[in-house]
C-alpha cells in the first residue's frame, strides 16, 4: 500500500509536468561569481538576469524586498577547502554550529547535524528550511526527518544563500528561523578535478572530486562525483577531553563504573582489586570516545537543461549519496548487587552482599562501536513555458528517498543481572575479575545491539505563474501565484536485542500530505524613471501562503516588505511576517520511546552532594505524540550603504526581532537546574512509584528494569529522572543585530579584501508557559556575540587571507567554582597560487590552509565533557590542508 501511494503520487507529479512547470529555481546570475566554464554568453547576460528566480521570492528578475541575504559565493567555498556543505556553513556566525566542527550523534535520535539559524530549535524537526536549488530534500534518519546537507558536494555549489528571516509565506513550514539554499552550478563545459589532504595531531582526511560537463549552446549536461574520508579523533589525543578538572580548580567528574570496578558496603567504597576502605577507582571516559568519528562519503550530482523551443525549456537534476560513519563511545557499564549465593562472592567482613559498579572494558574493549549507513537520492524535473506578454508558467516535480541504518553496540542488561545473581561458576559473573567468568556467560552479555532502520520518501509538485500586471511610473507591478502538493512518509523500525535479530521490533509508518496555494506581488512606486532625491526607489511587496495539512489543520502566513533607496548609495529595508512549523513525523511518533539509564549522574543540582554523581540517572527519550505546531512573528529592519566616494566599501546592519511560540525543544543539560522553565521536566531523588509511573510501557536501556535500580544498597537509587523527550515550551523572544563591513579594492596589480561579519544578540528570553515566566538566557548559557574578521590580498596569481573567528563567552550558573564560559577564538590562514598559464599547468591552482593556527582548545567547562561541542565550540586542533584544483 505504501509503494502504491508513492507511485500514485509520482504519477500525479508527472501529470503536473505535462501541464506546464517552473524553471530550475535560484540559478546564479552570470555576474555572481560563476566560473568561465559556467557563464552564459555575454549577449545573453541581461536575458539571463531577467529570468532568474532568486532565494526568498517567487518573482523572476528581482531581489527579495525588505530582506537581507547573506551567505557564501563559489570563490569563498573553494578557498575554504570544505569537504562537506556543513563545513561551508560552519563559518557563518548566525548558525548554531559556528566555531564548531559539525558532528552528529551515534544514536537514532539525531544522526544528522542540522544547521539552525538563530539557534531557535533543538528538535529533530526543522526550524530552518534547507533547500537545494529551491527544492526541499528528503529527510534522513530514524527519529529525525531533517535533511542531510552533506549529500550535496561543495564542488557543485555556485553559492549558498542564507535568509535569516521567516520564509513561510514563500516556502511553507520549517522556515521560522530562515532559509538556507544551496545553489548549484547550472552549466559546466569541460573537466575539473580537485583533491585535498588534511592532517592534524592523530587525525587525517582526504577528499577528491571530479566534474565532467558539456555545454552545446541550447543545453548542457554535467556530472560530478565527490569522495571524502577522514579518520576518527579519540579524546585521549586532546588535553581538554577530560572529566577530571581538579588541576583547574574544578571537580573530578570521572566515572566510577570502571575496570577494575568498585564495591560499596555499608556506605563505604572499596576500589578493586585492593579493596581498601574509602578508595575509589575512577575512569576518564572522554579519553576513549570519538571526539570526531570516522566517516566515508560518496556523492554524485548531475544537472541537465535543454531549450526545447524558443518558448519551452526543460531542466532536471539528480543526486545520490552514501555516508558510512563509525563512532566510538565509552564501553558499557553495569551496577548491581552481588550476594553470597554467587560462587565468586568475596566478603570484606561479615556482610552477605555488596553493591558493585564496573565497566566491561576489560573483556569487551575500551569502547563501544556504532556503525551507521545513510543512503539517499533525489531528482527534480522542471518545465518553463514563456506564454507571451511577459508571463511565464513554471512547473516542477521533486522526489527523494533515503534509508538509514544504525547498529549501536550495547550489553544485554538482563543477562548481566542474571549472571550477577548466578549460583554456579557455569552461570555466574565474577565482578572482581570479569576475565575469570565463563566465556559463554560473557558472550551472552556481549551479544546485544540497538538496531534502528528508517526509510523516508518525499514527493512534491508545484506550478507557478508570474508576470507583469501593469506598469507604474516606478516600474512594472509583478505578480507570482501558484499551488503546491507535498507528500512525505516515514517508516521506522527499532529493536534492542541479540545481533542479527529483529524479533520484538517496534515498527511504525506515518505520512503527511500538504496542499498549498500562494501568491506574491511587488509594487515599485518609485524607480529609475520617476525617482528623485530622497526617493530614488521605493518598492513594496506582499506575499501570503495557505497550507492545508492532513494532520495538523490549516495555516495562513503573510509577509510584507519594503525596500527604500533615498540615495543611490543607501538602501533601507524592512519586513514583517509570520511563520509556521509542523512537528516532524518522527517527533510525534511513539516509536523509540525509552528509558535510558546512565550509570552516573553527570549533572547535580547546586547545593547537593558531589557523591550523587555515583548514582544513576533515568532519561526519558523519544517522540511525543502530544506535540503542537510552532509559530512565530518575525520582523527586521536594516540598511546597506555603498558610498560612491569609497568604491568597494559596504556597510550593512540589520535589527531583527523574533517572537517564537510553542517552541519544540529539548531540555538543556547545561542549565537544567538553573532555568526555572525546566523544573516541570525533572525529578531529583525520584521514588520507585514515580519512576515506574513515568516509564510505564517504555523499553528500558542500560538496566534490566527500573525496579532493579531501586533494589541496591541505600543511597544507590537513581539521583535524577529527566524527561528529555521533545516538548512544546512556551517560546523564545530574540532581538539582535546582524552586521557586515566589507571593503574590496584593486591597487594596480594588488587586490585588497577586508571583511567583518557577525551577529550580536541583544535579548534572548525563554519560557515554558505561554505567558512566562521569562528567563534571560544571556545571563545563563548563551553567548551574545559571534563574528568572523578577514583580511586578505591578491597579487597576480598569489592569494593570501587571514581569518579571525570569535564566539563570545557567557555567564553560566550551576557549575562548581565556575561562573563563566570563556570565549572561543581561533585564527585561520589561506594561501593559493594560480600556476602560470603554460602547457599542462594551465588552469591549475595550489592551495594551503592552516586552521586554528595557534592550536587553541575549546573554553574550559567544569563538566563531565563527553560532548565534543557541549559548551562553546570545538576544534580538531591545528589542521594543515594541502590542495590542488585543475580545470581542463
Amino acid at each position: 500500500m505504501q509503494n502504491k501511494t508513492m507511485w500514485m503520487t509520482s504519477a500525479a507529479m508527472a501529470a503536473l509536468l505535462a501541464a506546464a512547470v517552473p524553471a530550475q529555481a535560484q540559478d546564479a546570475p552570470a555576474d555572481s561569481g560563476q566560473t568561465a566554464e559556467s557563464q552564459p554568453a555575454e549577449s545573453q547576460d541581461d536575458a539571463q538576469k531577467s529570468e532568474i528566480v532568486v532565494t526568498g521570492t517567487l518573482i523572476r528578475g528581482i531581489a527579495p524586498t525588505g530582506t537581507q541575504v547573506i551567505g557564501k559565493d563559489r570563490e569563498e567555498i573553494l578557498a575554504s577547502g570544505a569537504a562537506s556543505t556543513t563545513d561551508v556553513l560552519a563559518s557563518i556566525p548566525q548558525l548554531n554550529y559556528f566555531g564548531s566542527v559539525p558532528r552528529a550523534n551515534q544514536d537514532a535520535g539525531s544522526p544528522v547535524f542540522y544547521p539552525n539559524l538563530r539557534n531557535l530549535g533543538a528538535s529533530g524537526g526543522q526550524d530552518t528550511l534547507l533547500l537545494v536549488n529551491g527544492h526541499r530534500m528528503v529527510g534522513q534518519g530514524i527519529q529525525a526527518t531533517t535533511a542531510d546537507p552533506t549529500v550535496i558536494p561543495p564542488a557543485v555549489l555556485q553559492r549558498v544563500d542564507v535568509i535569516p528571516d521567516g520564509g513561510s509565506s514563500i516556502y511553507g513550514s520549517d522556515a521560522i528561523g530562515g532559509v538556507i539554499n544551496f545553489v548549484t552550478r547550472k552549466r559546466f563545459d569541460g573537466v575539473e578535478a580537485a583533491s585535498h589532504y588534511s592532517t592534524a595531531d592523530h587525525y587525517d582526511a582526504v577528499d577528491a572530486d571530479l566534474t565532467v560537463g558539456k555545454d552545446w549552446g541550447s543545453g548542457s549536461l554535467y556530472v560530478a562525483y565527490a569522495y571524502a574520508w577522514h579518520s576518527d579523533l579519540l579524546g585521549q589525543y586532546r588535553d581538554y577531553a577530560t572529566s577530571n578538572h581538579l588541576a583547574a580548580g574544578g571537580s573530578d567528574l570521572r566515572n566510577t563504573a570502571c575496570a577494575p570496578g568498585n564495591l560499596t558496603v555499608g556506605g563505604v567504597t572499596y576500589a578493586l582489586p585492593g579493596r581498601v576502605a574509602g578508595t575509589l577507582n575512577r575512569c576518564d571516559d572522554p579519553k576513549v570516545i570519538d571526539l570526531y568519528p570516522r566517516e566515508q562519503r560518496n556523492s554524485v550530482f548531475a544537472s541537465f537543461d535543454q531549450q526545447l523551443s524558443p518558448s519551452l525549456e526543460f531542466n532536471a537534476t539528480a543526486y545520490w549519496s552514501r555516508r558510512d560513519t563509525t563512532v566510538k563511545t565509552a564501553q558499557s557499564t553495569s551496577t548491581g548487587t552481588i550476594t553470597a549465593l554467587n560462587p565468586y562472592f568475596s566478603p570484606i567482613g561479615a556482610e552477605t552482599s555488596q553493591s558493585v559498579a564496573f565497566s566491561w572494558s576489560s573483556v569487551f574493549g575500551p569502547s563501544n562501536v556504532t556503525n551507521q549507513r545513510f543512503d539517499s537520492y533525489g531528482t527534480t524535473q522542471g518545465l518553463t513555458w514563456d506564454v507571451g506578454g511577459g508571463w511565464q508558467i513554471r512547473a516542477e516535480s521533486n522526489f527523494g528517498r533515503s534509508e538509514s541504518t544504525i547498529h549501536e553496540d550495547g550489553i544485554n542488561a538482563t543477562a548481566a543481572a542474571l549472571a550477577l545473581a548466578g549460583t554456579s561458576t557455569t552461570t555466574a559473573l565474577n565482578p572482581y575479575n570479569l576475565g575469570a567468568t565463563n566465556p559463554a556467560v560473557l558472550a551472552a552479555v556481549e551479544n546485544w545491539e540497538n538496531y534502528s532502520y528508517g526509510v523516508q520518501e518525499l514527493a512534491e509538485g508545484r506550478v507557478v505563474a508570474d508576470g507583469t500586471l501593469f506598469a507604474l511610473p516606478g516600474g512594472d507591478v509583478r505578480l507570482a501565484a501558484g499551488g503546491e502538493y507535498h507528500y512525505n512518509n516515514l517508516r521506522q523500525m527499532m529493536v534492542s536485542g541479540p545481533r542479527g535479530t529483529t524479533a520484538g521490533a517496534t515498527r511504525t509508518y506515518s505520512s503527511r500530505t500538504v496542499k498549498s496555494v500562494f501568491g506574491e506581488i511587488a509594487v515599485p512606486l518609485f524607480g529609475a524613471s520617476n525617482g528623485m532625491p530622497g526617493l530614488r526607489s521605493l518598492t513594496l511587496s506582499g506575499s501570503v501562503r495557505y497550507d492545508d495539512y492532513n494532520d495538523v489543520g490549516g495555516t495562513t502566513n503573510p509577509k510584507v516588505g519594503v525596500t527604500w533607496e533615498p540615495f543611490d548609495d543607501l538602501k533601507i529595508r524592512g519586513n514583517w511576517g509570520t511563520s509556521f512549523h509542523a512537528p516532524g513525523l518522527e517527533s510525534i511518533s511513539p516509536v523509540g520511546q525509552q528509558a535510558q539509564i546512565l550509570p552516573v549522574s553527570p549533572y547535580i543540582r547546586p547545593g547537593d552532594s558531589a557523591l550523587n554523581f555515583l548514582r544513576p540517572t533515568i532519561v526519558l527519550a523519544g517522540g511525543n505524540p502530544g506535540l503542537k505546531p510552532e509559530t512565530a512573528d518575525t520582523w527586521s529592519v536594516g540598511a546597506d550603504w555603498k558610498p560612491k566616494a569609497i568604491p568597494g566599501l559596504l556597510v550593512s546592519a540589520t535589527y531583527y526581532k523574533i517572537d517564537f511560540k510553542s517552541r519544540i525543544g529539548l531540555l538543556s543539560a547545561t542549565t537544567l537546574f538553573t532555568d526555572p522553565n525546566f523544573a516541570p521536566f525533572y525529578i531529583v531523588n525520584p521514588t520507585l512509584a514515580q519512576a515506574q509511573a513515568l516509564t510505564g510501557g517504555m523499553t528500558v536501556v542500560g538496566a534490566p528494569s527500573v525496579a532493579a535500580l531501586f533494589a541496591g544498597a541505600p543511597g544507590s537509587s537513581p539521583y535524577l529522572l529527566a524527561d528529555a523527550r521533545l516538548q512544546n515550551f512556551g517560546g523564545i523572544k530574540v532581538k539582535g543585530i546582524d552586521f557586515h563591513f566589507a571593503y574590496a579594492h584593486q591597487f594596480g596589480e594588488f587586490g585588497l579584501l577586508a571583511d567583518w561579519a557577525g551577529t550580536w544578540t541583544l535579548d534572548r528570553l525563554t519560557a515554558t508557559g505561554t505567558n512566562g515566566p521569562w528567563t534571560d538566557t544571556l545571563k545563563n548559557g548563551t553567548a551574545d556575540l559571534s563574528f568572523v574578521a578577514m583580511l586578505g590580498g591578491k597579487f597576480r596569481g598569489f592569494t593570501a587571507r587571514g581569518q579571525f573567528n570569535y564566539r563570545g563567552g557567557y555567564p553560566i550558573l550551576g557549575l562548581v567554582n565556575q561562573t563563566r564560559i570563556g570565549a572561543f577564538e581561533t585564527v585561520d590562514l589561506h594561501f593559493a597560487y594560480d600556476l602560470p598559464a603554460k602547457g599542462w599547468l594551465k588552469d591549475t591552482q595550489l592551495m594551503l590552509n592552516v586552521d586554528n593556527v595557534f592550536d587553541v582548545g575549546p573554553p574550559y567547562a567544569n563538566v563531565s565533557n563527553t560532548n565534543f561541542s557541549q559548551y562553546n565550540g570545538s576544534t580538531l586542533g591545528r589542521l594543515f590542508q594541502f590542495g590542488v584544483r585543475k580545470t581542463f
